[in-house]
């Protein structure tokens, strides 16, 4: 248990036997699962833990309470890391009463094939829970980054319970082996990149608040000087570059394009120019994406590939596509020996992104590099 202020304490879990967070992104470093809970004339719970860690959480719980009862289970988010002991908490507390968005309340039947109404107070945007010192003030939160999501903040100490926001992968209980920023971006751009209107205001709503602290479900409680992470995330959710950086991320079979590939970034390094290399075929892809939000300037390469593209370029532009990604310059270079198609493919994929403007010239290389596509790539080089 760790206290957060006078009166609020986090009783979350870490998990360090996951491997694939949602099945799909990597976690080196575990997960966090957290949760809260404010101790005043009445008790408020923040959110549950994942079911496999349900005895260590509840064993918190009552280390927490020491003797007292709950009055409330606060559920700001249905996804099952978060929501996944609902039923146990209410069959252990039969007093206690549920406080989430009505549309939360019918995911609980769909997950749980229970009725809670009779034991559910329903809120809305600006609704408040009052619990002694502290009041709770309800901020709806849809599509951030699922529909039924709401935020409470605590005007009693400037705390922002914010659902899945400013989370970040990793447990809490290790050493973190990059900057908040690093994995929190992964998370955002992997997770909740999509929603980035729908992030905004949110943000356009906090900004009128008073926060001294935020409490994800998912990291490090934030405090100190919030308005680095806020604007981060603001940067994020408009899809503003972080950095003048180019990525270069690409895919070669043989070699000859990533050779292509080498040589542009050694121009752009020699040119002061920062520069990010990521082969697709082996970096963890949610990185790819990350990166690719970070940086301002974007070149794609790859090879033509079943008179398509290769498929980890494939699979890079789409996600990149179904996150809306977009504002960005990008240079192409393509690789073919007798039909080169790859530059027209990516350009077609893009196409679906908004405000994308790619640089000229595109570099063509057939086979291997030779002075025309040497001559392009030097041509890239000075419009990056």
């Amino acid at each position: 248990m760790t206290q957060i202020s006078k009166d609020i304490f986090s009783i979350g879990v870490n998990d360090h036997t996951i491997t694939l967070f949602e099945s799909q992104f990597p976690v080196p470093q575990g997960m966090a699962y957290n949760s809260y809970i404010i101790m005043d004339e009445k008790i408020a719970v923040a959110d549950t833990v994942a079911k496999d860690f349900a005895g260590e959480w509840l064993g918190k719980l009552d280390a927490a309470l020491a003797g007292r009862k709950p009055d409330y289970l606060i559920v700001h988010h249905m996804e099952p890391d978060h929501s996944a002991n609902i039923g146990a908490f209410l069959d252990r507390y039969p007093e206690a009463q549920l406080v989430t968005s009505a549309a939360a309340l019918t995911m609980t039947k769909q997950f749980f094939g229970r009725d809670f109404s009779a034991r559910t107070k329903i809120v809305r945007e600006g609704d408040t829970l009052p619990l002694g010192r502290h009041t709770l003030s309800f901020i709806a939160a849809p599509m951030v980054h699922w529909p039924e999501v709401i935020m409470s903040y605590d005007s009693a100490d400037g705390v922002l319970f914010s659902a899945d926001a400013f989370g970040t992968f990793g447990a809490n209980d290790v050493p973190r082996e990059k900057p908040w920023a690093d994995e929190a971006r992964r998370f955002y751009t992997g997770i909740v990149g999509k929603f980035g209107v729908q992030v905004q205001a949110v943000l356009k709503k906090a900004a009128a608040l008073d926060i001294r602290t935020i409490c994800s479900t998912h990291g490090p409680v934030l405090n100190g000087e919030l308005q680095q992470y806020i604007s981060l995330y603001g940067k994020w959710a408009s899809y503003t570059p972080e950095s003048d950086d180019v990525l270069i991320a690409y895919t070669s079979v043989y070699g000859h394009t990533e050779e292509a590939v080498r040589r542009l970034a050694d121009k752009l390094h020699a040119s002061g120019k920062g520069c990010c290399v990521m082969n697709l075929a082996l970096c963890d892809m949610a990185e790819a994406v990350s990166q690719a939000f970070r940086c301002a300037k974007l070149v794609l390469a790859t090879t033509t590939y079943n008179m398509g593209i290769f498929p980890f370029m494939d699979t890079f532009l789409h996600k990149l596509e179904e996150r809306n990604f977009c504002r960005r310059s990008v240079g192409l270079i393509e690789n073919g020996t007798w039909a080169p198609l790859a530059a027209k493919v990516m350009r077609e994929k893009l196409g679906a992104c908004k405000e994308m403007r790619i640089l000229e010239p595109v570099v063509t290389i057939k086979s291997a590099l030779n002075d025309a596509s040497e001559a392009q790539l030097e041509q890239l080089a000075a419009a990056l």
